[in-house]
């Protein structure tokens, strides 16, 4: 991409689009290819997610992609009736937060997994998700 081109990838994630910049848009590409990545500090390993380009434990740019791999344990869900603008067409639906030990993840159950099915503790994988529109974004399932 040329230097006078306007990187306008990340307005392709999620189901609204609050920027359409940042400096870690190859995740965008990433999720395009089925693939959930964090970035990981060079200088101190520290994992991020969602993706950083800068650490803020040693203040340094030098981060790396990671996959997101395995089973992350559930610590907590909630099923929501009411949805900020924008998201109000696919209500109900569930967001959760997954630990993968190194990092968390905050998102939401695929649709195919009920409230009823979920229990903290149980096992949860993560992966990309296309969406109607040509937008993509990623959500947990069961392992």
């Amino acid at each position: 991409m040329g230097k006078k081109e306007k990187d306008e990838r990340f307005r392709k994630f999620g189901t609204v689009s609050f920027t359409g910049t940042t400096r870690v848009n190859d995740f965008i590409d990433h999720l395009e290819q089925g693939r959930v990545t964090g970035t990981r500090c060079d200088s101190c390993n520290r994992a991020f997610f969602p993706p950083r380009a800068d650490c803020c434990d040693c203040r340094t740019s030098k981060m790396a992609w990671f996959d997101v791999q395995g089973a992350g344990s559930l610590l907590t869900y909630s099923t929501l009736a009411f949805g900020p603008r924008g998201f109000e067409a696919d209500l109900p639906y569930t967001i959760a937060l997954v630990d993968f030990t190194d990092f968390k993840i905050f998102g939401r159950i695929a649709g195919d997994l009920s409230e009823e099915a979920l229990s903290i503790g149980m096992k949860l994988r993560v992966k990309a998700n296309a969406l109607a529109d040509g937008r993509f974004n990623y959500v947990f399932y069961k392992e």
